[in-house]
């Protein structure tokens, strides 16, 4: 299964998590564990670079990490619930509900209030997050795994999105034309993940606010919109800028829709009532 591949965090990296679903992620790595120390000597290793490049994949997580001898590492894992086919409905439903959703998940964001209206909990709970390790350690989790848990809140906070891939779904399945089912992929296609400054995150383009219903919007338009009087010209498009990956062929027919009507608007504007 192809997967998405993040590049090992330098020495040093260590931060304070700002967001709500890096901070969700690590309640659930706590709520977890049978002994705190572990938990300390795991995010020591992740601050110092002990943890090589994280692999992420529906409901697995996976990293070397290396007790100060990167000639010896360990193997761990995280495994995470997947959620219920239930719920990705119900995200799904929701999302084509409110369009700024669908421009803030294009940007790269993950709004709370897509979540919470969908009544989904997209955090794992305690009992949904199991680690895994070849070292011979009894603890749960060791403090190679509570490494990686601590790097992967890290991952959040640049790339939210990768929690909808962690709990078993590639985030373009919710990006799905309206009218049609969103689907889980036989796999996910293999790409770079953001820096681990989350460069490309900060690089995205901000979404104001969560824009207006669909419903409400076009409950205001004129009526039928004109074609444009020269409608022969292509539309293009400047190369899209970094996020999540998408349907481009989807969202330049969107795009080029959008323009038309535009264009048809400013050719014969409508009258004032």
């Amino acid at each position: 299964m192809n997967a998405r591949g993040f590049p090992a965090f330098p020495p040093g990296s260590g931060r304070r998590t700002r967001s709500r679903w890096a901070a969700g992620w690590l309640t659930a790595l706590t709520a977890s564990a049978l002994d705190p120390q572990p938990l300390r000597r795991g995010r020591r290793h992740a601050v110092r670079g002990h943890v090589g490049p994280i692999t992420i994949s529906p409901g697995r997580i996976a990293a070397t990490v290396h007790d100060g001898d990167p000639e010896q590492p360990h193997h761990s894992v995280l495994r995470v619930d997947a959620l219920p086919q239930a719920d990705w409905e119900r995200l799904a439903a929701a999302l084509a509900a409110r369009s700024g959703h669908l421009a803030a998940l294009l940007a790269g964001r993950l709004p709370a209030d897509l979540v919470e209206t969908a009544g989904v909990r997209l955090s794992p709970e305690p009992g949904q997050l199991l680690p895994e390790c070849d070292c011979p350690d009894w603890d749960h989790p060791c403090r190679h795994a509570a490494a990686v848990g601590h790097q992967v809140a890290w991952l959040l906070d640049a790339e939210p999105l990768l929690l909808l891939l962690i709990r078993g779904r590639d985030p373009r399945a919710l990006l799905a034309p309206p009218g049609t089912a969103p689907t889980i992929p036989d796999t996910i296609s293999a790409t770079t993940g953001s820096t681990p400054d989350g460069t490309p995150a900060r690089a995205r383009a901000a979404v104001a606010g969560d824009g207006t219903p669909a419903g409400s919007a076009y409950a205001t338009t004129p009526g039928p919109l004109p074609r444009p009087p020269d409608a022969t010209a292509p539309v293009t498009l400047p190369p899209l800028p970094p996020g999540p990956e998408v349907d481009v062929a989807v969202l330049r027919e969107r795009i080029r829709l959008a323009a038309e009507r535009a264009a048809a608007l400013l050719a014969d504007p409508p009258s004032a009532g």
